[in-house]
């Protein structure tokens, strides 16, 4: 989505997420990168949103997405929010943070500010891998100095009447809340300047 008033030098916001950043189940234009968009608009930022979410990415899908992406789209800033599916497929945990480190030391290397953005597992996980996979997120970020939202679905993840039928995707309703969870860590990156 974009406006023709605002030129190619408009700062891009790079998303990069599984399917619960890609409106899976829905209708694009309500999904929360979408309604993001229209809030910066609305809002007066000339930041133009491109989303390069697919459902089912995984951090390694990420990493071998990100360089390229990073060469067409010189983002400004990127949004990282992958993860969720290495958790759900039981996949190495030290794996998973090898590849979000290794997305964010390219994106910093890029020069784009970084949100990252965590995500919690079913409880049928068990508390110890779940602690473990929530734990990736502040450690990233805290080694590499970005900006984190812990979990995407923070206040409603139980909440079914907010989710499609297979109980794992936000429905439509939901959307609006994931963008104001979003945006109070990615605020202060809007008025970052790169050079």
């Amino acid at each position: 989505m974009g406006f023709s008033a605002f030129s190619s030098a408009a700062p891009t916001i790079l998303v990069m997420g599984d399917s619960l950043s890609a409106a899976y189940g829905l209708e694009t234009r309500i999904g929360w990168v979408n309604l993001l968009q229209q809030r910066l608009y609305a809002r007066g930022y000339p930041h133009q949103v491109v989303n390069a979410s697919i459902s089912g990415e995984t951090s390694s899908g990420g990493l071998t997405r990100v360089g390229e992406l990073l060469a067409q789209h010189k983002p400004a800033i990127l949004i990282i929010a992958l993860g969720a599916n290495d958790g759900l497929r039981g996949l190495s945990l030290k794996a998973m943070q090898q590849n979000l480190a290794r997305m964010v030391e390219q994106a910093q290397s890029a020069q784009a500010a970084i949100l990252l953005i965590g995500m919690q597992l079913p409880p049928n996980y068990g508390p110890l891998y779940n602690r473990r996979f929530q734990q990736i997120f502040h450690t990233l970020a805290e080694a590499h100095s970005t900006a984190l939202l812990p979990f995407l679905l923070q206040g409603f993840g139980q909440k079914k009447s907010l989710f499609l039928e297979d109980g794992f995707h936000p429905n439509g309703r939901a959307q609006s809340l994931i963008l104001d969870l979003v945006w109070p860590p990615l605020t202060p990156l809007l008025t970052t300047e790169v050079y």
